[in-house]
């Protein structure tokens, strides 16, 4: 059983490839999610692709990886309230379409921010208990 409970050490940061294909591969949607007080949506786009690359990597790796699962948990968050959240409240979506749409896009918005929360849950007790690498954050 161990062996199994043991996976979830690499299924974890492994998942977050997901975000690396979508920032990769669909570059206009990352840069959507950027604020729009925030210049340059696709600089950091690109640069949440490669901070999650090195995330990912060091928590394979072992290397740094409590402040890596920290970070992450910062970044999480971050998203969660600065970006997620007001759009479920209504800002920063198109409002062309007062419809259906709205309030759908709206209520998954509220799914992201939710999911962010977890996320960042789960990013804490990572580094908590699964880090092996202490030297930069005890």
């Amino acid at each position: 059983m161990d062996r199994i409970l043991n996976l979830g050490k690499y299924i974890f940061p492994l998942s977050f490839l997901l975000y690396v294909g979508l920032h990769l591969g669909k570059p206009d949607v990352g840069a959507s999610f950027v604020p729009d007080y925030i210049p340059f949506p696709y600089f950091w786009n690109y640069f949440t692709l490669v901070c999650i690359v090195l995330f990912i990597i060091s928590a394979l790796l072992g290397k740094y990886d409590k402040l890596a699962y920290t970070l992450m948990a910062l970044y999480v968050i971050l998203m969660g309230v600065l970006v997620h959240l007001p759009r479920a409240m209504g800002h920063e979506l198109s409002t062309e379409n007062m419809t259906a749409d709205l309030m759908r896009e709206k209520e998954l918005e509220m799914v992201n921010f939710f999911r962010n929360i977890m996320v960042t849950g789960a990013l804490l007790g990572f580094a908590k208990f699964v880090a092996k690498d202490k030297s930069i954050i005890n």
